[in-house]
């Protein structure tokens, strides 16, 4: 069975978003180098790998809005990017966003569901983090 590992919050304003979850919910927020895109932890994690240590706890980030993505996302954990998005189209879904890489971390890509509901699917390379 496949988790829900993460969550993505489009923003319109980075630094009015990061100030409002910061102060409404207590987040660390933390830009990732070289993106445009602002790291959200939201529970006690696991200082190496970023995992939360609760159990049902997951952490996401913040991005800026696009035509494309325009509401909030949660991201699929699966083993294979390719793979999980020829089954989400033979389901009926179809695919918003290309697999694309997070260097040395992973592979993710973003589909519509036959909602209509945007999601996302993580591939972790088996190399990060060691």
């Amino acid at each position: 069975m496949a988790a829900i590992v993460h969550f993505e919050i489009p923003t319109d304003d980075k630094e009015r978003a990061n100030t409002f979850y910061q102060s409404a919910f207590g987040w660390n927020l933390t830009p990732m180098q070289g993106m445009d895109y602002t790291i959200a932890i939201t529970a006690p994690s696991d200082e190496k790998t970023g995992a939360p240590k609760e159990p049902g706890a997951i952490n996401g980030a913040l991005f800026p809005r696009t035509d494309a993505l325009r509401t909030p996302i949660l991201t699929i954990d699966v083993d294979d990017v390719d793979a999980a998005l020829a089954q989400v189209e033979s389901a009926g879904g179809s695919v918003v966003q290309a697999k694309d890489a997070v260097p040395t971390m992973g592979w993710y890509a973003y589909f519509k569901d036959t909602e209509g509901n945007i999601m996302g699917v993580w591939q972790t390379d088996p190399g990060a983090g060691s």
